[in-house]
């Protein structure tokens, strides 16, 4: 689902001195575009070259299972910041491939947990694998302390976007 951001100046006056901040924010809203076109693009390719490719969204779902361990519906969709409805049908299909199955929570046995199956863990690790090799093809001529900044300021960048999330969708904090 595409995110739009919003400016509003009303509520967020920018001051002179924060102009250079702008442009380069400018500079790096341009790059994540650029970036964020390429993923899609590339995505799309190898989903049409492969029958048997997983949905962005919905592997995003494994990944948290599989590294997370079993949880219920309700806490998937929190920590990906999802709708429970999103998250119901997503979960469908990946039980359908076999990724994920539904067992009783032990806790509650009138709810569900959901769980990768060995089959999900390996469909993870194959797509964990294929991705790593991408990337380290892609940094092969940086320098290590270049990859080690990368990784540090990818994080960072990431960490303050998710904190600031609310803001940047126009909510302010509000639910």
């Amino acid at each position: 689902m595409p995110h739009v951001l919003r400016a509003d100046r009303e509520e967020h006056p920018v001051s002179s001195q924060h102009e250079p901040d702008l442009e380069v924010a400018d500079a790096v809203g341009t790059q994540l575009i650029r970036l964020m076109r390429l993923i899609e693009r590339t995505q799309a390719q190898y989903q049409a070259d492969h029958a048997d490719a997983v949905e962005r969204a919905t592997y995003h779902l494994l990944v948290h299972l599989v590294k997370d361990g079993p949880r219920r519906a309700g806490a998937l969709a929190e920590a990906v910041h999802s709708d429970p409805s999103t998250i119901s049908r997503q979960i469908g299909h990946l039980v359908k491939l076999g990724y994920v199955e539904r067992t009783a929570d032990p806790e509650d046995g009138r709810a569900t947990l959901l769980a990768a199956t060995d089959e999900g863990r390996r469909i993870f690790e194959h797509n964990r694998r294929l991705r790593n090799e991408s990337i380290a093809r892609m940094l092969s001529s940086w320098s290590e302390e270049d990859r080690a900044v990368l990784t540090e300021l990818l994080g960072r960048f990431t960490d303050d976007f998710e904190s600031s999330r609310a803001v940047v969708a126009g909510t302010n904090g509000a639910p």
